[in-house]
């Protein structure tokens, strides 16, 4: 079975899932010249897309069933699982020779079955979930990782093209999620640094923009420090990823590593500091709300400082 050529004007998308990621990324495609069907639990969240010419499908299977290569971010494993292979999925309205794509950050045992459901029906199926927030979605340029066979890692390149800036083929089905737990792993202890130094700045009087002028663009400098900082010090921290979310993440790599036989501490106590988070009612805040409860263990309010 041949991989069908992609091309805008001529390969008809579908996409499910439109959050603070997906609303950008389908938003590209769209702009890019691809025909869209969109699905989303909260109809209101795909008005921007249907205002630039998306339909409107009432579920994953009738995504599927009008379209060539059917795009998904959602939240949790479970909400995969469905929206792909459940009942209503994208796979049961999938025809021979559609491409599963799963942009959400999940089990790479579940994209190893999604993929195989998929094979044995005559259907593509690879797994890309991304790195860069909020802020890398609106702008195009997210790290995208890729697992799945190869020539159609590469039939979709005029899709990757149009969300993201850096475009890797990572291996077999699964080994996009593997990647992805990578760069979660490395971000979990990266924010406990960023939040503690900020604290630590702020408790000795220093003036925390002019300390950001001297730090961010030196050995200590990193994408948290220069995105979040700011927004930390403004007292903004909405979403560009969800505390619960990244509360998954790390359950799913902690799950992981203990298959393999892996002992990472640093790993479990981000997630036991991030449970905390969420304990405290910030679970649909950003993941950089983190110092606000590291801040409360210090004794310091951090949105009301002078």
């Amino acid at each position: 079975m041949s991989v069908p050529t992609i091309s805008p004007g001529k390969t008809r998308i579908g996409w499910i899932g439109t959050g603070v990621m997906g609303n950008s990324m389908c938003g590209h495609l769209i702009k890019a010249g691809f025909s869209a069907t969109v699905y989303t639990r909260t109809p209101a969240k795909a008005e921007h897309l249907v205002n630039l010419g998306a339909k409107w499908a009432a579920s994953p299977k009738e995504v599927a069933e009008t379209s060539d290569v059917i795009f998904a971010i959602v939240g949790f494993p479970q909400d995969v699982r469905e929206v792909f292979l459940g009942e209503k999925g994208a796979l049961a309205g999938s025809k021979k020779g559609n491409i599963l794509v799963d942009m959400t950050t999940s089990e790479p045992s579940l994209a190893v079955e999604i993929a195989e459901a998929a094979k044995a029906k005559g259907v593509y199926a690879v797994d890309a979930p991304v790195s860069g927030g909020d802020i890398g979605a609106r702008e195009a340029r997210l790290s995208i990782m890729i697992g799945g066979d190869k020539d159609v890692v590469e039939a979709l390149q005029p899709c990757w093209q149009a969300m993201g800036k850096t475009i890797v083929h990572q291996g077999a089905p699964g080994a996009g999620q593997h990647t992805k737990m990578v760069n979660q792993i490395l971000i979990s202890t990266m924010m406990i640094g960023v939040c503690e130094a900020l604290l630590y700045g702020y408790k000795a009087g220093l003036n925390l923009e002019t300390v950001m002028q001297s730090v961010s663009t030196g050995a200590a400098g990193s994408w948290s420090l220069s995105n979040l900082g700011p927004r930390m010090m403004a007292n903004n921290f909405d979403p560009g990823f969800f505390v619960e979310h990244f509360v998954k993440d790390m359950g799913i790599a902690l799950a992981e590593s203990k298959r393999m036989g892996l002992s990472l501490p640093g790993l479990a106590l981000a997630e036991q500091l991030y449970l905390s988070v969420k304990a405290r009612g910030f679970g649909r805040n950003g993941t950089h709300a983190l110092l606000l409860a590291l801040s409360e263990m210090s004794g310091i309010d951090w949105r009301n400082r002078k």
